[in-house]
């Protein structure tokens, strides 16, 4: 489930979602009701999702979505059951939508929910620190430990055997079993989404949550958040050094190691296996493929099959880059 901690407020009329995006003279059967907003992978029958880049004119042809928010250059690519609503800032009208479907997922307040554990269900089923808040909507398993003023915010799923250290904030987050998160972590906030228009920063709902695989490690000082339409998924036995940022809708395979300082932008799908080394940064809606390794410092702008080793800025095959800095390489020699 996409969405499973905020609550969808439709259905809506197709005509109310016409007038919000300036749409009044299409002929459509005005009385037919929206059930949701989706992505174009997961979104079916009387939905409405949205397509803004060709990158994803694959994923566009094949979606059951009944409505499409668009624009006049993709609306050719959606399928005879998905109808095109065309307009001309489609991640402007997108962003309209969702927060009619879902309000409540713009803003990201501090949690007034919160309480002190010593008041709560869990104060003899965990171990805990000092100055530990734990919000409404909070299931935590046996065995945890959460240390000093560290705040598990309203909407969190933490499973068994779980690490929580110091300093740490969580939120819309799905945990699995036998997960160490280290301190100064925060997960689960809103991602850098949003656009200029007219002289204003619109800050666009998120609506995904942030969900992390069992047995795996997230460093001190990093920062995952939940994704926009989709979620951010952290692989099992996944294992991420200090101080990496991991965007919304960002999708990591299992059992892959990513050291320190690596950033990882939006929208981005890593597959299992994956090596990245410290300072490495990955650009948003790329594909990296299983088997992976990317060097220390290395800038990926482009998509990297399964099974190849890249390395430079930008990247490429370790064996290309090294052919071509032969030079600056005996030189190091």
């Amino acid at each position: 489930m996409t969405n499973p901690f905020f609550r969808n407020n439709g259905p809506f009329k197709i005509i109310d979602i016409l007038q919000l995006i300036n749409l009044n003279d299409l002929k459509i059967d005005n009385s037919q009701e929206i059930d949701d907003i989706k992505d174009l992978f997961t979104s079916k029958k009387n939905d409405i999702t949205f397509f803004h880049s060709k990158k994803y004119k694959d994923v566009a042809k094949i979606t059951k979505a009944s409505y499409c928010i668009t624009n006049e250059f993709l609306k050719d690519e959606l399928p005879e059951n998905c109808r095109p609503l065309v307009v001309d800032d489609v991640l402007d009208s997108t962003s309209k939508v969702t927060s009619k479907f879902y309000p409540s997922s713009i803003h990201d307040n501090f949690d007034h929910t919160a309480i002190n554990i010593t008041e709560t269900k869990f104060k003899d089923k965990v171990k805990f620190g000092k100055n530990v808040l734990i919000g409404d909507n909070v299931t935590l398993g046996s065995n945890c430990l959460i240390g000093h003023n560290t705040i598990i915010e309203k909407n969190v799923s933490i499973g068994d055997n779980c690490s929580i250290g110091s300093n740490v904030i969580i939120r819309n987050t799905l945990i699995d079993n036998n997960v160490n998160i280290l301190d100064n972590c925060v997960i689960g906030k809103h991602g850098f989404g949003f656009f200029p228009i007219n002289d204003k920063n619109l800050r666009y709902p998120h609506i995904g949550i942030v969900n992390i695989g069992e047995n795996s490690e997230i460093g001190c000082g990093c920062t995952i958040d939940r994704g926009s339409m989709s979620n951010t998924v952290i692989g099992k036995n996944t294992f991420l050094d200090n101080q990496i940022h991991i965007a919304h809708n960002v999708k990591i395979g299992e059992n892959s190691i990513i050291a320190g300082q690596v950033g990882i932008a939006g929208s981005s799908i890593l597959g299992s296996n994956v090596r990245i080394g410290g300072q490495a940064g990955i650009s948003g809606h790329l594909t990296i493929g299983n088997n992976v390794e990317i060097a220390g410092g290395s800038g990926v702008i482009k998509n990297i099959p399964d099974n190849s080793k890249v390395m430079g800025y930008p990247a490429k095959n370790i064996r290309d880059f090294l052919k071509d800095n032969k030079w600056y390489t005996k030189q190091q020699l």
